[in-house]
């Protein structure tokens, strides 16, 4: 009697979280919802307003793909029920590996639908804008907000998401000061919302002859960012200061030999947004107010919960310093992939996204 019912078990359990699964999609209701998009496009006029046409038929496209996702993983979790009753009816233990590898894989991709349901914040389902800053560390640290830029491009990449660099500032000897980027893609902002805060490096500087051990510090700041103006957010034209300046870095006629660059800044709040990589002035322009919007967004809502908190009552941060995540090189430590235990010392793999270091991996000291 080949042993079974560890799966059997397992295939109950994915029954109940396919089961939450669906009641948080509602497929029904985004079959309705796509079949009134699908009347909308069918229009004759439709395409006479391009901006909003192309919003319409991407949000009927991400409907799809979310409907279609769902039921290929549930034709995944029928396909292993009659793997398992197969294999039960015939005795067959050459299908025991078979059973155990799609069992773990699909348990995988559950747990993946099942978190990216839990992104129902408010603006969880906008695309980003990062901006990587060096801190205290010099080279050492415009050195590692390159490899941070590197990292977060290479995981978002994986994901299918479309990346666009704004604005870089390179640095002295090597690395970058400063870089900003956009992120497209479906909850974009609701998955990369958690990385804001301050990232720590430890390792033996390849900038130091000496050989000696160094720390450095990096700043990432994420922010929703949105196609057109947000109801709650209201900018005067006399609250704005814009400076045109030439683009830096390579480029040829149109980039940096004319002042297309522009720098916004919001004088009641002293924030400051700037972009330089579009062709245009006037392209420049409209992404860095957009920039602005989702910054203003964002003081607004720190705002609330600060005001929150004052009625709840200070809550301290058990942490170390302002770090939100270390990466200790030196002293030698290992990363840990937490899907499969499995422990890599390759410092490189890390930064190439090989093992994704946001949510599946951390690293730990050996």
């Amino acid at each position: 009697m080949i042993p079974l019912d560890e799966y059997k078990m397992k295939l109950g359990e994915f029954e109940e979280r396919l089961q939450e699964c669906r009641t948080a999609l509602n497929p029904d209701g985004i079959r309705e919802e796509m079949q009134a998009l699908d009347d909308q496009m069918a229009a004759p006029d439709f395409w006479n307003d391009v901006d909003n046409a192309n919003k319409i038929t991407q949000h009927a496209r991400q409907l799809q793909n979310k409907l279609q996702r769902f039921e290929k993983l549930k034709g995944r979790f029928d396909d292993l029920g009659a793997l398992i009753e197969m294999a039960e009816e015939e005795q067959d233990d050459s299908l025991v590996e078979e059973i155990k590898d799609e069992t773990v894989s699909v348990e995988s991709a559950i747990d993946a639908m099942r978190l990216e349901q839990m992104l129902k914040g408010a603006y969880d389902s906008s695309n980003a804008v990062l901006s990587l800053h060096a801190g205290a560390g010099g080279t050492e640290a415009q050195d590692w907000t390159e490899m941070l830029y590197r990292m977060y491009t290479r995981y978002c990449e994986g994901r299918g998401w479309t990346v666009r660099e704004l604005d870089m500032l390179d640095g002295d000897e090597a690395g970058v000061k400063s870089v900003t980027f956009e992120v497209d893609g479906e909850n974009a902002y609701g998955y990369l919302k958690a990385e804001k805060g301050v990232h720590r490096l430890v390792r033996i500087s390849p900038f130091d002859s000496s050989g000696r051990r160094h720390t450095s510090f990096s700043s990432l700041d994420v922010t929703p960012i949105f196609d057109d103006d947000t109801g709650d957010i209201k900018i005067e034209a006399d609250d704005l200061r814009i400076d045109t300046y030439r683009s830096s870095g390579a480029g040829g006629q149109h980039v940096n030999k004319t002042s297309s660059a522009i720098r916004i800044t919001h004088l009641p709040t002293g924030i400051v947004v700037q972009c330089q990589n579009e062709r245009s002035q006037l392209q420049n322009k409209e992404t860095a107010m957009r920039m602005l919007r989702g910054k203003l967004l964002e003081l607004q809502e720190r705002e609330r919960e600060e005001q929150m908190s004052q009625i709840k009552g200070e809550m301290k941060k058990i942490e170390w310093g302002s770090q939100i995540r270390s990466y200790v090189f030196q002293p030698y430590t290992l990363v840990k992939d937490h899907r499969t235990g499995a422990e890599n010392g390759n410092i490189q793999a890390v930064m190439d996204g090989e093992l994704e270091p946001f949510i599946h991996a951390y690293l730990v000291q050996s």
